[in-house]
This record gives C-alpha cells, sequence and structure tokens, in this order.
C-alpha cells in the first residue's frame, strides 16, 4: 500500500516537471513570431549643464530693465603744469642811475641792468629783499665767491657778487639759491620780480654768470627806487 502510494506521487512529480519544460520550449517560440516595437529616436542624454555663452539677455547692450541708462564719462586729459619762465625785463634803464660802467639796480622795477660807457648790455628781472633793506646810492663791488652759503646755513648759491656790508651779512646779487634739505631752488623762474630773498637779490642762473662777468670787483652798483 504504501509502494503504491510512493508511485503515485513519483508519477505525480514527473508531470509537473514535464508541464514546466514543455512552457519554457514555447517562449523562445513566442519570442520569434512576436512584433518588435520600434521606438522613436531621443536626443542623447546630455548631464552637463547647457551652454549659454550665446545665450544673451534682451538688455545685454544696455541697461537692465529698471535701472537707467548712464553714459561712461570720456577720459581727460590732465592739465600740463605751467611753464617756469623767467617774466620779460622792458622798462628802460632809468635816468637818474649814474654814468659809465655799472650795474643798476631797481628796487621798485624788481629789475637790473649792465651797462657800458654808451649802451645796456643786459637787462632781467631779480627777486630782491622782502624787508628792503637797501637805500637808494652808489655802491660799490668789494667781494666775489663763485660758490657761497647763506647766513643761516640752509641754502647754498652760485656767482656772489657782494656790494654791501650789512649788520649780520653782506647783500650782494646771486643765483636762485638751492636747498640744502631738499636740493630744490628755493623759488621760481616765475617769480622773477617780485622780492622774495632775506637781503640778497637773486638771478637766474645765466644772469647771475653774466654779472658775475660783467663786474670785477670796484665796479659801481646804483640803487635806484
Amino acid at each position: 500500500m504504501r509502494t503504491r502510494r510512493l508511485a503515485a506521487v513519483t508519477v505525480a512529480a514527473v508531470a509537473a516537471v514535464a508541464t514546466l519544460l514543455a512552457v519554457d520550449l514555447q517562449a523562445p517560440e513566442r519570442a520569434a513570431g512576436s512584433t518588435t516595437r520600434i521606438l522613436p529616436d531621443l536626443p542623447p542624454h546630455r548631464s552637463e549643464a547647457p551652454d549659454v555663452a550665446h545665450e544673451r539677455a534682451p538688455w545685454a547692450d544696455r541697461a537692465p530693465p529698471g535701472r537707467a541708462e548712464t553714459a561712461t564719462p570720456a577720459a581727460v586729459a590732465p592739465t600740463p603744469p605751467p611753464a617756469d619762465v623767467k617774466p620779460p625785463a622792458s622798462a628802460a634803464v632809468p635816468a637818474d642811475s649814474g654814468s659809465g660802467r655799472r650795474v643798476v639796480y631797481a628796487i621798485g622795477a624788481q629789475q637790473v641792468w649792465l651797462v657800458t660807457d654808451s649802451e645796456v648790455v643786459r637787462t632781467f628781472k631779480v627777486s630782491g629783499s622782502r624787508y628792503d633793506q637797501l637805500e637808494a646810492g652808489t655802491y660799490e663791488v668789494f667781494s666775489k665767491s663763485r660758490h657761497a652759503t647763506s647766513w643761516h646755513g640752509t641754502e647754498t648759491m652760485e656767482y656772489m657778487v657782494r656790494f654791501h656790508r650789512g649788520a649780520r651779512s653782506n647783500i650782494g646779487f646771486h643765483d636762485i639759491p638751492v636747498d640744502t634739505v631738499s636740493g630744490t631752488e628755493v623759488q621760481t623762474l616765475s617769480d622773477l620780480g617780485t622780492p622774495l630773498s632775506d637781503g640778497c637779490i637773486r638771478q637766474d642762473v645765466v644772469d647771475a654768470a653774466a654779472l658775475w662777468e660783467f663786474a670785477p670787483v670796484g665796479t659801481p652798483v646804483v640803487v635806484v627806487r
């Protein structure tokens, strides 16, 4: 009895396996006979960010909406500094300035003349004392120095020609002094014609050299108002 039941179970199991095999064998046939479905072409997938290099906002070449357009100011060239030019000396030699070879200095005009017996050989603007220590009259060159230092020791000058002995220092003609600390001249050429010194008469260096050559020791210096 037990043997008959086992045989029956065995036959049933074999039948189930056969059924499964039949299903698997029919699957390829169904696949071979089926109709393939063709999908439309799709654009390739792009994971990177979109290219925005050629995308421009409507206001790319003008101010964005809601913001007023402002004009870019044009570049303005810097104004060059005024030229440092010595003022012209146009006044004639004073009539009451004596005669013969001499140096004439007019305090009011801030001008010097180098005069021979018959003509003015040179005239130019100068910067005399702001303290007006000189009296009108006739003096005489008594000393000359190619290089000199101011009485307070802070300036150097060239072509010193002394003609007046002062209480603290002598007074003479020389070029525009140079500050010993900064190394620059203490005034400009365009300042000539204005009293700016502590006592002496400042000149452009070319005029100072000319007076130095013109006036040896003993040359008269006539000072007029």
